[in-house]
């Protein structure tokens, strides 16, 4: 604990993150709670997991793993009884009460959510599509409404900029037969965090009849969010993002009065959210065949992250491991993408240094052969790297990894701190 205090007094963060280090130090390492487990039938060693420091999948602890191993069916009273208290769970992280609002899970990643929310929100006549860009998540949501033939305005600005709401005031006024507007929260192509709040204000106050649809995937459970107050309808996220689960499913969260009008909507079966939920709520049950070991686990790490303190401290390890993560990248040379005004968490970008001996893929490789996994490739129109600071990751991850990279430098002949 003395260490993390340390670590979060060089890195500039206040006293309030002493609660942070008592958690930190009561919570079990793999490598105690591998201690007692049969693992040997496996073929490798459950604690030697390397860090990942990306956007998703996360890692995940060991005890969500292990809560994967059960067969139960989908019919089953334990499974479904496990299904309905995530769902009441989810909708509680979200600020708003059951009463107003439904979860609905989904099979399939994080972008069969987003879809699903499109086919279902978006009237097959009369429907019109607003979507707010600055990143890959954004466009993706845009060629996905192309596919569908939905009438689509695409409004990009640029990826490292925060949507401008004066310009998006101007758009919503002149388009008020726009039927839903979209946006991402957390655009883990860059790192930045949009807001949310004031969009959704905005979007309230011109088109009191459009639905409101949040890309929460990367920030959900990681950064505290109100669906209520920040005015929106429906809310996207994934089993492996802040919430720490296991890839295999994802989810909505919806207001009740605008899901009850999406009826007949959808172009597809099996992604038509509003049936989904009616099935749900009549029958307990999934209409096809649901990924069983990963909502297994997803309910351990929801008890997990109780345990942890909730969003609002989940919210200060992962701002803490930025502020370490910022510190020392700026001591090795590397400069962010975005600006000191950025205040996201979530991942941060990195530009490539233009030192002649730089070769990321090398760079990439070596930390990845000495036990720590970045994120390789760009997404963004800029030369840059992202690193990310959410998952099973604490302190000393990030000062390994910082540590870690110094030596790949030296490997590589760039001394440090990068000159270019």
């Amino acid at each position: 604990m003395v260490e993390i205090l340390a670590a979060a007094d060089a890195a500039g963060t206040s006293a309030k993150h002493t609660v942070l280090a008592d958690r930190i130090a009561g919570i079990p390492t793999d490598a105690e709670a591998a201690a007692n487990f049969p693992a040997k039938f496996l073929g490798f060693e459950l604690a030697k997991d390397k860090p990942l420091f990306t956007p998703g999948p996360l890692g995940v602890s060991l005890t969500t793993k292990q809560a994967a191993l059960r067969d139960l069916g989908s019919r089953d009273r334990l499974f479904m009884d496990t299904v309905k208290d995530i769902r009441t769970q989810l909708v509680q992280l979200a600020g708003v009460s059951t009463k107003d609002f439904t979860s609905v899970l989904i099979q399939g990643s994080g972008s069969f959510a987003v879809e699903a929310v499109i086919q279902t929100a978006l009237p097959r006549k009369g429907g019109k599509f607003l979507v707010l860009a600055n990143g890959a998540y954004g466009y993706r949501m845009n060629k996905m409404a192309n596919y569908l033939d939905i009438p689509v305005i695409m409004f990009e600005f640029p990826e490292t900029e925060k949507a401008p709401l004066a310009e998006v005031e101007k758009l919503l006024k002149a388009n008020p037969d726009v039927t839903t507007v979209a946006i991402v929260h957390s655009e883990t192509s860059s790192g930045i965090i949009n807001p949310i709040s004031e969009v959704g204000a905005l979007v309230r106050k011109h088109l009191p009849n459009a639905t409101y649809f949040v890309d929460a995937m990367s920030s959900f459970g990681g950064i505290p969010i109100n669906m209520e107050e920040a005015n929106i309808d429906f809310l996207v996220s994934s089993a492996n993002k802040c919430i720490e689960g296991t890839p295999g499913f994802s989810y909505a969260i919806a207001r009740r009065s605008a899901l009850d009008k999406c009826k007949g909507n959808s172009r597809s079966l099996s992604l038509d959210l509003q049936d989904q939920n009616a099935y749900m709520e009549q029958t307990g049950q999934f209409r096809f065949t649901p990924a069983t070991h990963s909502i297994l686990s997803f309910r351990q790490a929801l008890r997990e992250l109780e345990i942890e303190g909730g969003v609002e401290a989940r919210a200060a390890r992962y701002q803490l491991n930025r502020a370490i993560l910022r510190k020392g990248m700026a001591e090795l040379g590397f400069r962010e993408l975005l600006d000191n005004s950025h205040e996201g968490y979530i991942i941060t970008s990195f530009h490539f240094p233009k030192h002649a001996k730089f070769d990321f893929e090398k760079f990439y490789s070596t930390l990845s052969a000495k036990g720590y996994v970045i994120y390789p490739g760009k997404v963004t129109k800029a030369d840059c790297f992202r690193v990310g600071s959410i998952g099973r990751l604490f302190p000393n991850h990030m000062t390994e990894l910082l540590e870690t990279m110094k030596v790949v430098l030296a490997e590589m002949g760039i001394p440090t701190p990068i000159q270019e």
